[in-house]
């Protein structure tokens, strides 16, 4: 056992409610919740904000270096010191930060950050590589995974709430862009570990997922 407790990589494509449910389930579990897809976010958000592109290798480099990303205590993310959980969440940053998630230099400087965060365990981790990259010998690895209908509709009710316009028809095909994107890249792509438990969410309640992840972890400690 590490000092803090178990490491729980949480895994999946985009909208499979690995965000949430790692969120809902460090705090049932009294864990820290480190959002790594939000890490991205961020970081595209600066990328944007300072009009640098993902093809000017040089200036995100520079700019990997000098971005602080970090969380508050309630699991909200701060860019310079800023929430920016809201900001973060529009389809435009999203793209920007899945194209900037295949860059070595950003890559390298986010997995470090969350290797750096989570080593002593009592965490909670939620991406695309934390099982097979981030943390390989995590003590509990969870893959999540929905249909694309069922996550665009998931993922639409949040953007609506954020203000933001689009169609379900067109945030479903975004979301098949991503998962073949994130799949089939060279650095980290999505893919499942080998020890990884899958659970589909496609037909369950939140409250459902989230309390299989907890029972999970509980046989884990035990």
């Amino acid at each position: 056992m590490r000092p803090n407790g178990i490491i729980i990589a949480i895994d999946g494509p985009t909208a499979s409610g690995k965000s949430t449910t790692a969120r809902e389930a460090a705090k049932r579990l009294s864990y820290i919740h480190i959002n790594t897809g939000a890490m991205y976010r961020a970081f595209a958000l600066y990328a944007n904000q300072w009009g640098v592109s993902s093809t000017d290798d040089s200036r995100i480099s520079g700019l990997s270096e000098r971005a602080y990303i970090d969380f508050d205590e309630n699991g909200n993310i701060l860019l310079e010191g800023r929430d920016v959980t809201k900001e973060i969440q529009v389809p435009e940053i999203a793209q920007l930060a899945s194209e900037l998630a295949t860059l070595p230099q950003v890559r390298s400087k986010m997995v470090a950050m969350q290797q750096e965060i989570g080593k002593n365990g009592g965490v909670v981790l939620d991406g695309r590589d934390i099982g097979t990259v981030v943390f390989p010998d995590a003590e509990l690895k969870v893959f999540l995974i929905a249909t694309p209908e069922t996550r665009a509709e998931r993922r639409l009710d949040e953007l609506v709430s954020s203000g933001t316009n689009i169609t379900l028809e067109k945030l479903t095909d975004e979301i098949i862009e991503r998962d073949k994107r994130d799949s089939e890249r060279a650095l980290s792509p999505l893919k499942k570990a080998s020890d990884a438990i899958e659970l589909d969410t496609s037909k369950l309640t939140f409250d459902e997922q989230v309390e299989r992840v907890v029972e999970l972890a509980k046989g884990k400690v035990d």
